[in-house]
């Protein structure tokens, strides 16, 4: 009987989303893929540095240490664009760092998300935005992978930290659009309004409980895996949020209610090692402290695009 990974916790990653690839990226953007390939393939034994992805793939992969082999709950695999012969070096990399890695798809250019579903996917790092939308409209909780302004790959204590914006992102992205077209007012007196109703799953949702199954193996202070809520929504919006988490059954371990203030001091103490938010205003200070990802969102895209 093959190895089922339903029953996992299982976290797809670019390579560029695990290690430092941007001078390559920008060779294949200045002279294209054949000198990308022939670059790659003459770096072959050149190490690599670690991304932005790293730390949490580092601490996932810690908690099978607390499994018997065969009862593993974290797999990560390598997904990516690269051929197999430019896969080496990635390779290379990622046994010069001890990964418990075991799992990679090469496509040569195919879309990935063509096989995400194939390989029971939770969650999809990458640095390319279409492949983040691709992934994200074929119901996996995917994210664009930000480069961080200093080496914050390697911070990171015992526990996997990981840290969600709430609408658009654990949340539908109705309630946001309410406030960017109308308004605070218009969006407070939506949530007043509808504090008993709860909010619909967000790209990231599914995500949240499947972390839960695995925090849920534990007892609660023991748990590997430590969440945190960090949302601008203040009181009294605070409520349809909590309502929302207890009708799913969701325990997050810290709530921040921030009321528009700056997120980035909070998720430093925090010490997250990710934090997901589809607002740049604040990942451009969060992805200098920890490391972040953007959630996309294409009615959000399109509503900012049209206010220019």
């Amino acid at each position: 009987m093959g190895y089922d990974l339903n029953d996992k916790l299982v976290v797809a990653v670019s390579s560029r989303a695990l290690f430092d690839l941007e001078e390559e990226n920008r060779v294949f953007e200045e002279k294209g893929i054949d000198a990308y390939y022939r670059y790659q393939l003459e770096s072959e034994s050149k190490p690599l540095h670690r991304g932005t992805g790293y730390r949490l793939v580092e601490n996932l992969l810690r908690i099978n240490s607390c499994f018997d082999p065969d009862k593993r709950q974290v797999e990560v695999m390598i997904l990516s664009k690269n051929n197999a012969a430019t896969s080496l070096r990635i390779i290379n990399a990622i046994n010069e760092a001890e990964l418990d890695i075991v799992r990679s798809a090469w496509t040569s250019g195919t879309d990935i998300s063509n096989y995400l579903h194939a390989f029971k996917v939770d969650l999809f790092l990458s640095a390319d935005e279409k492949d983040v939308l691709k992934a994200i409209e074929s119901g996996i909780a995917a994210a664009k992978i930000l480069p961080s302004g200093k080496d914050i790959s390697a911070k990171g204590g015992e526990q996997v930290k990981i840290a969600f914006d709430g609408d658009a992102v654990l949340f539908g992205e109705e309630s946001e659009l309410i406030y960017k077209e109308h308004g605070l007012e218009a969006f407070l007196e939506h949530e007043i309004r509808n504090k008993d109703n709860p909010l619909a799953m967000g790209p990231f949702a599914k995500f949240l409980l499947t972390v839960a199954k695995v925090q849920a193996k534990f007892p609660t202070e023991r748990s590997p895996i430590r969440t945190a809520l960090v949302t601008a929504r203040s009181a009294p919006a605070h409520e349809r949020v909590i309502k929302t988490l207890n009708v799913w059954g969701v325990r997050i371990d810290e709530a921040f209610f921030l009321g528009g203030s700056d997120k980035y001091e909070i998720l430093e103490a925090f010490g997250a090692d990710i934090f997901f938010d589809d607002q740049d205003v604040h990942l451009d200070l969060s992805s200098s402290v920890v490391p972040s990802a953007k959630v996309l969102s294409k009615s959000i895209m399109e509503y900012e695009k049209k206010q220019g």
